[in-house]
């Protein structure tokens, strides 16, 4: 759905491309959002911004409270 109104019938927001911020750092692509389950099951939406373009990595994560920048991103094996 456009416009980051709700999915209804899900409880989802999704949004358009054109509304996604542009990456700063690389000027090539777009930040993303990620969402993440907490460690009781809780949704945490939006734990991470990421950019689009594989050669960037550019990223913004939040993690206990805190905000970190640029680190590395990899698969998850849980």
């Amino acid at each position: 759905m456009a416009g980051g109104t709700p999915d209804r019938g899900k409880g989802e927001c999704r949004m358009d491309v054109k509304e996604w911020p542009a990456c700063k750092k690389c000027q090539q692509g777009f930040l993303i959002p990620l969402s993440d389950y907490g460690r009781d099951g809780a949704p945490i939406t939006y734990k991470a911004w990421v950019c689009t373009n594989p050669d960037c990595g550019f990223n913004i994560r939040i993690d206990n409270g805190e905000i970190s920048f640029g680190r590395a991103i990899g698969q998850s094996f849980k």
